[in-house]
């Protein structure tokens, strides 16, 4: 029975990867083509609200799911799983109720706060989606927490699918019908209502023909004091670390604007500055899905090893995760950081802020290694020291936002968000156990790493510059010029990583594209040494 619910916990974590993987995909890649139909300044309407959509997003898709589903799983019987998705229920739709009331009733002190109040009908409409983060978050909880993850995945791609459709027709009708900028973005916005409904209705029929649909609740008494201080305490854990970025991006909401209308600056001038910094958040979100794409591809088998108490190879695993993070995120950063003038010039249209988008750029590696180091701590049943070190991350930015941006502008923001998280990485690192320090040191593995990523650098940026000189600057070249040095930085990189014995042999196998490549040319090596 135990052998099946671990088969059955590594194949739904497996669709669930594939199905989160598809939808921070959709959600990263649908903000370029946006940007480019409606501009800076519309691109810095719909990103001012978009945080509070995050924040409601993060908890019905992982945060309170991954919580619930913990709590339905500890249930022995079908009647006290419905006892317990009820008593859920009912906390999370009052909390949901009062955040709703909370941001419709005071969307105008909300968008005052902000810098600016044509954001009104923006807040107001997505305070509409917090109403269906009751029946979102429990089903998919429970779904997860009886290993079907299936509702739970179609749910996800359904939702985000219908979201960016409704977000890309209306920056289309925007153009079309001449429309302004707090109009458009407060129909992009609808679309978070649109997919949260859809979602609902991909999982409300298969609930009801679920078996726990036909029982009755357990009668037993139960402890609503000791539950909601479980989610205060470990759901809020688990939602807190899902939204780390989101929350970062919240509090520019508050200070970045208004950092840059202190400094001296018109409010329009302001609007589009923070239109340009907001490039910023799909790259980092592009940055994050390549690297935690292969990071995510261990953590079912460090799950499996953690659940048949295999401690050995729970080490391993780890080790094998934090080289894997570290070596795809820096080669990540890196690559996105020398080539960012083209890159920006290709998907945005100029080279606007590039400077300060690079900066930015450092938060991919952060984030990775955030990830990385406080699953490890989570694992082993440690949720305080990284949500404590989380808490003073957020508490830095704040501080510090406002003040950097007033004297050095947005690239001011990108150094104040990269300062937090490079302090929640830091502590969380040295919170973390005695053979996750040890891989980030063992073989010069870090020193390794630097000098790789350096050279690679280096041969990128030069390339770009030396083929810049013979092409004019355009939209074609720029495709031109990062492609190509795409390529060779990503050849430079495995080069060396082979020539220096960056990773170990299985750490090459555990890579799911790699891992098939070196397996198929060794085999092609033996086949070659038979004939012989």
């Amino acid at each position: 029975m135990a052998k099946n619910n671990a088969k059955n916990l590594m194949r739904g974590a497996l669709l669930l990867s594939v199905a989160s993987l598809i939808a921070k995909i959709l959600s990263a890649v649908y903000r370029v083509p946006f940007q480019n139909i409606v501009g800076n300044t519309g691109f810095y309407v719909y990103q001012q609200v978009y945080p509070i959509y995050g924040i409601g997003m993060t908890l019905a898709l992982s945060g309170l799911p991954n919580f619930i589903s913990k709590l339905v799983a500890e249930q022995e019987s079908m009647g006290a799983r419905k006892q317990i998705l009820r008593a859920s229920f009912w906390i999370v739709g009052v909390f949901s109720l009062l955040i709703f009331l909370g941001l419709f009733l005071n969307a105008a002190a909300i968008a005052h706060m902000m810098g600016d109040g044509g954001l009104v009908s923006l807040i107001q409409v997505v305070a509409f989606m917090f109403l269906l983060t009751p029946i979102l978050s429990c089903l998919r909880g429970y779904f997860q927490g009886t290993f079907e993850m299936r509702p739970t995945a179609i749910s996800q791609v359904v939702e985000q699918l219908l979201r960016v459709g409704i977000i890309l027709l209306a920056a289309g009708l925007y153009v079309h019908f001449k429309w302004g900028d707090y109009q458009m973005g407060a129909v992009a916005m609808s679309g978070a209502l649109v997919g949260g409904l859809a979602a609902a209705l991909v999982m409300v029929p298969r609930y009801r023909r679920d078996p726990l649909a036909q029982v009755a609740a357990s009668q037993a008494p139960l402890n609503w004091g000791h539950l909601i201080k479980r989610f205060w305490v470990e759901g809020g854990a688990i939602s807190l670390f899902a939204a780390a970025m989101v929350i970062m991006q919240l509090v520019d909401s508050f200070t970045v604007t208004k950092g840059l209308m202190h400094s001296g600056l018109g409010a329009t001038v302001a609007f589009d500055l923070k239109g340009v910094y907001d490039r910023a958040q799909p790259l980092v979100q592009m940055g994050l899905v390549v690297t935690m794409a292969f990071v995510t591809a261990l953590l079912p088998a460090l799950s499996a090893a953690r659940l048949n108490d295999k401690p050995v190879l729970f080490m391993k695993l780890t080790q094998q995760l934090t080289h894997i993070a570290l070596a795809l995120s820096a080669a990540a950063t890196v690559g996105l950081m020398v080539l960012m003038p083209w890159i920006n010039r290709l998907l945005f249209g100029d080279s606007q802020g590039s400077l300060t988008i690079a900066i930015y750029m450092i938060s991919v590696i952060l984030v990775a290694l955030i990830n990385v180091f406080s699953s490890v701590l989570q694992s082993l049943d440690r949720f305080k020291i990284p949500t404590l070190a989380l808490i003073l991350g957020f508490v830095v930015k704040l501080l510090i936002n406002q003040k950097l941006t007033e004297v050095l502008g947005i690239a001011g923001s990108a150094i104040a968000t990269v300062l937090a998280l490079g302090v929640v990485a830091l502590l969380i690192f040295l919170c973390t156990p005695a053979y996750v320090k040890h891989a980030v040191f063992a073989r010069g593995f870090i020193w390794k790493l630097l000098l790789i990523v350096g050279v690679m650098g280096f041969v990128v940026i030069s390339g770009a510059v030396g083929m810049q000189s013979f092409m004019a600057l355009t939209r074609s070249s720029a495709v031109v010029i990062t492609l190509i040095n795409m390529l060779v930085g990503l050849l430079v990189f495995g080069i060396l990583c082979v020539a220096f014995k960056l990773l170990t042999f299985k750490e090459w196998l555990s890579l799911p594209l790699m891992g098939k490549m070196l397996r198929r040319w060794l085999n092609y090596r033996a086949h070659l040494k038979g004939r012989k």
